[in-house]
């Protein structure tokens, strides 16, 4: 499934930085969607869309990573990483789930308030009953910080198993 080697590059190492990108960006469209609605209109399919990616991106880069433990020595910091990236993809699908369902909601939300008042059309207000608001407010909190920590931990976790003995902490003196 997905690439193991890109350009002679173990692909992992490439496809890390989509999901360090794009799972806290997603996050924070959906957090910034459910606070501030009239953005909901605004991006409209874009956000879905760009969850959807998010959410492929994951066991893309796992699967890659899978590849690359397979083909390093044994090493706890490997495994402790490896085990840190397995937990990400429960936290992004359900930054994906509230995101559809946020933005299902809203786009119905919008459908009905233009039938209300057909002069508003493409304008018209995206608005939710305040239980639903509030709801969708507390499940993109939870997963949109639960997906962000896991994805700094991850790094975290990954950047010491891949630096921890490649560098000197004193400078090197070069000779020629």
């Amino acid at each position: 499934m997905g690439p193991t080697l890109i350009n002679g590059l173990p692909a992992h190492i490439l496809l890390v930085h989509v999901v360090v990108v794009l799972v806290p960006l997603t996050a924070l469209a959906l957090v910034a969607c459910v606070i501030w609605t009239s953005w909901l209109a605004r991006l409209g399919l874009v956000l879905p869309v760009l969850a959807l990616v998010t959410l492929v991106s994951v066991p893309l880069t796992t699967h890659a990573g899978e590849w690359l433990e397979h083909h390093e020595g044994d090493d706890p910091l490997v495994r402790k990483h490896a085990e840190l990236g397995d937990g990400l993809l429960p936290w992004v699908l359900g930054l994906f789930v509230v995101t559809v369902a946020v933005w299902w909601l809203g786009r119905r939300s919008r459908i009905a308030a233009a039938a209300a008042e057909p002069e508003q059309g493409r304008n018209a207000v995206t608005t939710f009953a305040l239980p639903v608001r509030i709801a969708a407010i507390a499940l993109s909190v939870v997963f949109a910080a639960g997906s962000v920590v896991q994805v700094y931990r991850i790094g975290d976790s990954g950047a010491k198993a891949a630096w921890h003995d490649g560098f000197s902490a004193t400078p090197v003196s070069h000779h020629h």
